[in-house]
């Protein structure tokens, strides 16, 4: 694709547990298309391994409500009522688009339908699981929250499940092969 292109965004989202930082690392290795990763931004503090700029931008709650009154996030959100925001920074999208790269958004639905707002040609990709018991199984075999938090995370997961029919494709992650090369190929043909 030529540099002078205008590039595409691309919005991934799904519940929690589904998969989707798997599925990701592994299409943008496959794509045929430009793909970048905009870097999140949150107020939550690192979890052993994450970077700073690489995993997610780390900011402190002052930050965070500055970029939000000066209208720099495209979206941002409260996530799981535990105080801490999330948001992507128009910095992040914009230049790189123009730059004719591709834009992966991985965020959820009302993520994903504040950007639309902003991008309605984004290409939307929704990922579900194979059954309701499958993430659950998952989000178990993690060990990283208590029953609290993983009946929270599966409420929401229905949520966001009802939510799927606003997006343009739909990509069950039951074979990580044949869902990567599903996603590829809407990303080829779109």
């Amino acid at each position: 694709m030529a540099e002078n292109c205008q590039g595409r965004l691309v919005i991934i989202s799904g519940p929690s547990g589904v998969g989707k930082s798997t599925l990701l690392a592994q299409v943008l290795k496959q794509s045929e298309v430009p793909l970048v990763m905009s870097v999140s931004a949150t107020t939550r503090g690192p979890r052993p391994g994450e970077r700073d700029g690489v995993d997610y931008h780390f900011l402190t709650e002052e930050d965070f409500a500055a970029k939000r009154s000066r209208g720099e996030f495209i979206e941002c959100f409260e996530v799981f009522g535990k105080g801490h925001w999330y948001g992507t920074l128009a910095d992040e999208v914009g230049p790189r688009l123009e730059r004719g790269k591709w834009v992966v958004l991985e965020v959820d639905v009302k993520g994903a339908m504040a950007v639309t707002e902003r991008y309605p040609e984004a290409i939307t990709i929704f990922i579900g699981p194979d059954s309701m018991e499958e993430l659950e199984r998952r989000l178990r075999g993690r060990e990283t929250e208590d029953e609290a938090a993983i009946q929270r995370r599966l409420g929401q997961a229905r949520e966001e499940l009802a939510a799927a029919k606003q997006y343009k494709y739909h990509v069950v992650n039951d074979d990580l092969d044949r869902a990567v090369g599903e996603i590829c190929n809407i990303l080829t043909n779109a």
